[in-house]
């Protein structure tokens, strides 16, 4: 199975800040979606990049995200929008909005303020490591 790359949206793609306009129809065309509409959001602290979690983004929440400078997912269980921060107060603020090589994934980086994970810890990744073999190089 040959890979494709996605077509690269240009740096000077016109993104209204009305919440009201959709996403451009450059960067929606470049995202691969999953069966339900979405697309993975990783999200790293911009400074220290330390992988902070993974979140699930539609067009609407993908929009909402690069024009409001909080990051807004889309809830695959509760089939609605959540803001990161509304209620708890971890708040992520927008520092960039990357697209991954094949179109299928988000890097979003952020100014993370308080934990990113739902359980309170710093990140979804934090304690939960395996135990694997590790590689040298030669």
């Amino acid at each position: 199975m040959s890979e494709q790359s996605a077509p690269s949206p240009s740096p000077a793609a016109e993104l209204s800040s009305d919440p009201t306009r959709p996403l451009p129809q450059e960067i929606a065309s470049a995202l691969k979606r999953d069966s339900a509409g979405l697309v993975a959001a990783i999200i790293q602290q911009y400074d220290t990049h330390e992988v902070l979690m993974l979140g699930w983004m539609d067009d609407e929440a993908l929009h909402r995200t690069m024009t409001s400078g909080r990051v807004t997912f889309y809830s695959r269980s509760r089939q609605e929008y959540w803001r990161k921060g509304d209620t708890s107060g971890h708040v992520q603020f927008v520092k960039s909005v990357a697209l991954d090589c094949d179109g299928d994934a988000l890097l979003i980086r952020v100014d993370q303020i308080g934990a990113a994970c739902h359980t309170g810890t710093r990140t979804c990744f934090d304690g939960r490591d395996f135990s694997v073999v590790t590689g040298h190089r030669d």
